[in-house]
């Protein structure tokens, strides 16, 4: 069905934009008079290859993020209501368009709809909007179509969305108030070093006395960022982009991601939550219907981690030889001796999901305390390297004025 973008007016005499879909244009301006709009200008998108288009352009091809996936897992619990209510799907897509939250996913379930009554399962007709759905949530929705169980895969997969958006949530609204800290701290140095103490160190500098050690490397300071602060500037951001440049080649993430592991507390955070969240996310698909191999390969996209991807890619390849899950978990020494274990038991008792949500919620307890422990060390360390440099400041302004004091007496 062709999408239409109209511009109309409505009963408060305001003008309104948006798109609609309608066999023709005049089907269009019918739905929109019933709207009690009337239409000013309508013209056709292009049909679903340009609507495509224009919501790829959209979205990217990104990994959804915090708002996208709120969204998304809002619609998909409205669409699992719909269903189970018994509501045929390609009407559950027009109900969900119609209360869609914001234009941009309004234009995606348009094309998604349109797909669909074309005869492309849901699976595949969401996978053309890596913007809103990955491959997880395409896989998932696959295995509830051939199992015809998609209604309780949809429910069963909006909680794991809102579940994983918590995860990210919990460690990201914790490290808020120290980044804040830190980012005030530096913009109270960089002022003091900038405009306050050029000031009282000419004042010093005028007096034509011999100067403490620490304020000559005050002054030395101060005067090389007052001269060269456009050259530190493009310093720090040329540091940025070789480190990025760094990170993004195979060598380079593989090197940063291990050094992440093995910092101390932080590192600890890091594997914890990459523990719950591969856990939560292989029990959802696997109680899905999806088979374990295709699972693992697409678990390894939420671990965010190349070691942890390396690893659980290791333990793919030797399920596929023929080995069981937990031996090669073991075998890769980067998976904890705690998580191999309860998935073994899994295998062995025939409820791994029920094992891996287990593990899921231990992991989920245990980032909260985690991240409790992270942000008691970094506040008082933040207050104390803010305050040592403020400190050294006002003792290399203030020794020389008490040598004068002294002088005088």
């Amino acid at each position: 069905m062709p999408i239409f973008e109209y511009k109309a007016i409505d009963g408060a005499n305001k003008v309104k934009k948006g798109i609609i879909d309608a066999d023709t244009p005049r089907d269009a301006r019918l739905k929109l008079k019933k709207e009690r709009l009337f239409v000013t200008d309508i013209t056709e998108s292009g049909g679903k290859r340009k609507a495509a288009i224009r919501i790829r352009g959209v979205t990217g091809v990104d990994a959804p993020n915090k708002q996208r996936n709120e969204q998304v897992a809002a619609v998909t619990r409205q669409m699992a209501s719909l269903l189970q209510a018994g509501i045929p799907l390609a009407e559950a897509l027009r109900m969900i368009i119609e209360q869609a939250p914001d234009k941009k996913i309004e234009s995606a379930f348009r094309d998604i709809r349109e797909k669909v009554t074309q005869g492309m399962p849901l699976g595949d007709a969401v996978l053309q909007h890596p913007g809103y759905f990955t491959d997880l949530y395409s896989n998932m929705v696959k295995a509830g179509e051939s199992s015809g169980a998609l209604d309780k895969v949809l429910v069963r997969l909006a909680g794991f969305l809102q579940a994983q958006t918590r995860l990210k949530n919990k460690v990201g609204a914790a490290l808020i108030y120290p980044m804040v800290m830190a980012g005030v701290g530096v913009l109270v140095v960089a002022i003091l070093m900038t405009m306050v103490v050029p000031k009282v160190t000419q004042l010093l500098k005028g007096r034509g006395e011999e100067l403490p050690l620490p304020t000559h490397l005050l002054i030395t300071v101060s005067d090389f960022l007052v001269a060269y602060w456009l050259l530190v500037m493009v310093g720090l951001i040329g540091l940025a982009l070789a480190f990025q440049l760094f990170v993004n080649s195979d060598k380079g993430r593989l090197a940063f991601d291990r050094f992440k592991l093995n910092l101390p507390v932080f590192g600890d955070l890091m594997r914890k939550q990459a523990m719950a969240r591969f856990s939560i996310t292989l029990s959802t698909l696997l109680r899905s219907g999806v088979p374990a191999l295709q699972a693992l390969q697409v678990t390894k996209a939420v671990l965010d981690n190349r070691v942890l991807q390396d690893a659980l890619m290791n333990v793919h390849d030797r399920v596929l030889e023929g080995a069981d899950l937990a031996t090669p978990m073991k075998q890769t020494g980067v998976f904890p001796p705690t998580v191999a274990y309860m998935v073994g038991v899994g295998e062995q008792a025939g409820n791994l999901e029920e094992m891996l949500e287990r593990v899921s919620a231990t992991y989920d307890e245990e980032v909260d305390l985690a991240t409790q422990k992270l942000t008691s060390m970094l506040e008082p360390i933040i207050i104390v390297v803010l305050a040592a440099i403020v400190g050294g400041i006002v003792i290399a302004i203030v020794m020389p004025l008490l040598q004068l004091q002294q002088q005088r007496r």
